[in-house]
C-alpha cells in the first residue's frame, strides 16, 4: 500500500473473486492498535461485507450503491466474477459532475452509529 500509495485493497480468493476489502484504517485500528503481530492474516482485520459494480455499470448508479452502503470504495467485478479494479469516491471526484460529486461525499460521510475504531 505505502509503494502504490493507495488507502485500500481488494482482498480476492484463490481465483480473483473480491472477497473483502482491506484500508489503512483497518491495518491501524483492526491489528496495530490492538497490538496484533505483523503476521496477522488480512482477513482478521478486512472488511468482508465488499461492494461490487459492473465495469459497464454507469456513474450515477455505482454512486447511489456506495452512497445506500456509505462506503468510499467499490470493487469493479467482471464478468468472470473476478476483481478488474476499484471505484473510490477520489475517482469520482476527479471524474464526475459536481453535483454527482457533491452528492456522494456528502451522503458517505454521514456520521455513522458505531464511529471510531480505536
Amino acid at each position: 500500500m505505502d509503494e502504490k500509495s493507495v488507502g485500500s485493497l481488494p482482498v480476492v480468493n484463490d481465483v480473483g473473486e473480491p472477497v473483502g476489502m482491506v484500508t489503512d484504517r483497518d491495518i491501524c485500528c483492526g491489528a496495530v492498535a490492538q497490538g496484533k503481530p505483523t503476521d496477522t492474516p488480512v482477513s482478521d482485520v478486512m472488511s468482508a461485507d465488499v461492494l461490487t459494480v459492473s465495469p459497464d455499470e454507469d456513474v450515477e448508479s455505482c454512486c447511489s450503491k456506495m452512497e445506500e452502503k456509505q462506503v468510499r470504495r467499490s470493487v469493479v467485478q467482471d464478468e468472470s466474477g473476478k476483481c478488474c479494479g476499484i471505484v473510490a469516491q477520489a475517482d469520482v471526484a476527479r471524474q464526475a459532475s459536481g453535483p454527482e460529486t457533491a452528492e456522494l461525499v456528502q451522503e458517505v460521510s454521514q456520521p455513522e452509529k458505531n464511529s471510531g475504531c480505536c
